[in-house]
């Protein structure tokens, strides 16, 4: 029988040329593209294959973010606490921070823009009793209270290829400076540049956007070690040009604690402030705009945006209305498991959804004594199952592809990966999967988070959140129509439950995975008993509906029929059985 081909995206660079048209016939792959570090070939432009251009918008153009140091990126970041002895504390800003990767802003106002709390009282202090002075802020303070300091930063070195650096060992090249396209004089410049690059490469099919405009939140130590990552992460989606904007919009005056959230950065554990909320909304509806812009001039040049799920792509939210509006025709993701599969494949709103497998081609797998076949396989069985409740359109794979080619195995390991995807898919795309269940997976943040929840750096696992999790990878392969409600939507309308079977709640007490304070708003606890009442399920793991008020740890307690011992009903005696005597 012939081989099937097609829906397969491989990378290439200029010393493989010959190996790429081999690898082209033996995965079946009709799809070409460049990485980071990478360049395409001259002699494959007229290989036959689609062909993509990875596009940064963002970097890799040191000379204009050189001569525009005001619309450099920057990002919101606090300190750690230090205790004052006296009445004053000096406090150091770059401690525990990369020089390479950030610099303080001090062009702005900082007596505007920065912010110095007190963390025992849990209030501001007011500029006229602070200072700064050669990279530390002095503090006029209460002695033995504890200080922090919210500033804004520069990001003088992109994060994502500050960590392809780093993990690659490379030598002899010039950091990638981050440029803020959100700005004035770079809005106007991004436009004639993308313009410019299509112009220059006639061959390319694919704009292969990695991404937009916001980094997810990323920092690194003085010793290049990973400090800080939340891949939802909005703290570096900032900057006082697009702050006074969202205070214009929103009416009220800005305040770095609304970023810098006590230091937890509003990551998704964190039950969402309404001022956290409306920032967001208001990033997701000018990112929207700001892409559109740039998708139709990709489509007016004659080519298809893509877009890589990842990287720069906060303000995007794939799952919430704006998305749509930006008239991609893909989106492209890194395949972890089966939750992030679903992450990508789950998306609206565009023509067709590919996933970039793993392992990416990078020396930290393919080295002596590495085993990618395993990770690949790994990768690919955990997948699977979820791409057979909702498939991708394509799978591809990227990094270095010489480094590849030195592991045969790996390489017909992974023509087996491409024959079976294709198989699958012609026999899965466009039908309905059985369904047992309907069920909703209850939290703070609903939709907006559908497939990531628990997840704090793409696909990687916590031994803390590892069960929660677990739960969420379940799902993404299982007989079960699954979507994502809030809180907030049963607040609005309770009758979405009408359409659901069972609830499952699943995470620590008092985090935005079990709702916290939520569980005190009537309409919501009520609205959910009464699902219950009806007839409806609900799944707890963890710690559901944990938050202490009103008697109880368990706000589930009644439905579940369990409370959890926190010490105040160790006076109540318990008994498991009654023992009734004739």
């Amino acid at each position: 029988m012939e081989k099937k081909k097609g829906r397969v995206t491989i990378p290439t660079d200029l010393d493989v040329v010959p190996q790429t048209l081999e690898i082209l016939q033996k995965w079946g792959a009709d799809a070409i593209r460049d990485c980071d570090g990478t360049e395409f070939p001259a002699e494959l432009q007229t290989a036959g294959a689609k062909i993509y251009s990875t596009y940064y918008t963002t970097r890799k153009d040191n000379a204009w973010a050189k001569a525009n140091p005001d619309e450099i990126q920057q990002c919101y970041i606090m300190t750690g606490f230090h205790t004052a002895q006296g009445d004053t504390v000096t406090i150091p800003l770059m401690q525990g921070i990369s020089p390479e990767l950030m610099q303080v802003n001090t062009r702005d106002d900082i007596t505007r823009w920065w912010e110095v709390m007190d963390r025992t009282t849990g209030q501001p202090v007011p500029p006229a009793r602070w200072s700064y002075a050669d990279g530390s802020v002095t503090v006029q303070a209460e002695p033995f209270h504890e200080y922090t300091v919210s500033f804004l930063a520069y990001l003088i070195w992109d994060p994502v290829h500050m960590y392809n650096a780093t993990t690659n060992g490379w030598t002899n090249f010039e950091h990638q400076i981050t440029f803020d396209v959100r700005q004035p004089k770079t809005h106007k410049y991004t436009m004639e540049r993308l313009r410019r690059f299509i112009a220059k490469h006639p061959y390319v099919n694919v704009i292969r956007y990695t991404t937009f405009f916001h980094q997810f939140t990323l920092i690194f130590d003085e010793l290049k070690r990973e400090k800080y990552v939340d891949w939802y992460g909005y703290s570096a989606s900032v900057s006082p040009y697009i702050l006074e904007q969202f205070e214009r919009e929103a009416g009220y005056p800005f305040r770095p604690e609304y970023i810098i959230d006590q230091g937890y950065y509003n990551n998704q554990y964190r039950v969402p402030s309404k001022e956290y909320r409306d920032f967001q909304a208001f990033q997701r509806r000018e990112v929207a705009k700001l892409a559109k812009e740039m998708v139709d001039i990709t489509h007016e040049c004659g080519c298809e945006a893509m877009m890589f799920l990842g990287d720069h792509w906060i303000g995007t939210e794939p799952f919430m209305p704006e998305f749509k509006t930006i008239g991609l025709d893909a989106v492209v993701g890194s395949v972890g498991n089966g939750s992030t599969l679903r992450l990508i494949s789950d998306i609206e709103g565009v023509r067709y959804t590919e996933g970039r497998f793993l392992p990416y081609f990078f020396p930290d797998t393919f080295h002596e004594g590495g085993d990618p076949v395993r990770e690949a396989k790994e990768n690919w069985v955990t997948a699977r199952r979820a791409i057979l409740r909702k498939p991708i359109d394509r799978i591809g794979y990227g990094g270095y592809l010489k480094l590849a080619l030195q592991f045969p195995d790996f390489i017909d390991y992974v023509e087996s990966v491409c024959d079976e995807f294709r198989e699958l898919y012609d026999n899965i795309k466009g039908t309905t999967p059985y369904c047992v269940k309907r069920v909703a997976v209850l939290n703070c943040w609903g939709r907006m988070r559908a497939w990531g929840c628990h997840m704090v750096h793409h696909a990687l696992y916590q031994k803390q959140n590892y069960s929660y999790a677990g739960v969420i990878e379940a799902l993404s392969g299982a007989p079960f129509d699954v979507q994502f409600i809030s809180f907030e939507d049963i607040k609005n309308d309770s009758s979405i439950l009408d359409g659901v079977d069972v609830l499952i709640n699943v995470g620590d007490a008092d985090t935005a995975h079990t709702g916290g304070v939520w569980w005190e708003d009537a309409d919501v606890s009520s609205a959910i008993r009464r699902f219950v009442w009806n007839g409806g399920g609900f799944i707890g793991v963890g710690e559901p509906g944990g938050h202490q008020y009103q008697g109880r740890f368990l706000q589930t307690a009644g439905i579940l029929g369990v409370e959890k011992e926190t010490g105040f009903t160790l006076n109540y005696d318990k008994y498991n059985w009654d023992e009734h005597r004739d």
